[in-house]
């Protein structure tokens, strides 16, 4: 199972929401380059990199900081926030970002997501950010009235191969990610789905990785040290 620790920025700061709330936001770094040369040292491969910003906006405002996160970490990369229009997706990808992910656009723009994924294939990944059973979109500010089954078994069927699945109400929470959740879509669905929200110790990457997941993400677990970040490695 790959591990993507996560990298959340807020007006060039490392931060964490709670259970997707913009108004519970703390920052525990002004040095996000900083943060992904520690999880290269720690052994990491790859991070997963939201620009919050930008998720309810539709704007870039952290992408200069994004691509001095990856050319001074040289990590595997995947991005997500903002994401609505091609050319988004090309200075993206040209400036060296090896997935992007697209959230609000794919829900609300099935068309462009179609185009998306015949231009750039495998470099496509879909956000599924789910609040009470249901998509939500815009920075998980609104709710779009498609079910998370609905929207995956669409997802299937338009031959996405990477979901980055989100339980919003586990997220920041360190409650435990939705076990669940995830046992219940990697049965129904072909997509690799990579487990975001909630994940707090190394029984739950444990549990995902018994799962057969493709990945896992580490967010707030890393910034408070309930999980060092060596460990969990070793253990995916």
């Amino acid at each position: 199972m790959q591990l993507f620790p996560a990298i959340d920025l807020f007006e060039g700061q490392a931060v964490r929401l709670y259970r997707g709330n913009y108004a519970e936001k703390t920052v525990y770094s002004s040095d996000p380059v900083r943060i992904a040369l520690d999880f290269q040292a720690s052994g990491a491969s790859a991070m997963h990199v939201v620009d919050l910003e930008g998720a309810k906006t539709g704007n870039t405002p952290n992408f200069d900081l994004i691509r001095r996160m990856k050319e001074a970490s040289g990590l595997f990369t995947e991005v997500g926030g903002g994401i609505r229009n091609e050319e988004t997706v090309r200075r993206y990808l040209d400036a060296g970002i090896d997935r992007v992910i697209l959230g609000t656009a794919a829900v609300e723009n099935e068309p462009f997501l179609c185009e998306m994924l015949k231009k750039y294939g495998g470099k496509i990944a879909v956000s599924v950010d789910l609040k009470d059973g249901f998509v939500a979109v815009r920075g998980w500010t609104e709710a779009s009235g498609i079910s998370g089954e609905a929207f995956f078994q669409r997802l299937t069927e338009l031959g996405v191969e990477t979901a980055v699945c989100t339980d919003i109400s586990r997220d920041g929470a360190m409650k435990g990610t939705n076990r669940a959740l995830y046992q219940e879509l990697s049965k129904r669905f072909p997509v690799k789905i990579i487990a975001s929200g909630g994940v707090s110790t190394l029984d739950d990457l444990k549990a995902l990785k018994r799962m057969g997941l493709y990945g896992a993400i580490i967010g707030k677990a890393y910034y408070t040290g309930a999980i060092r970040l060596s460990e969990a490695l070793k253990l995916c």
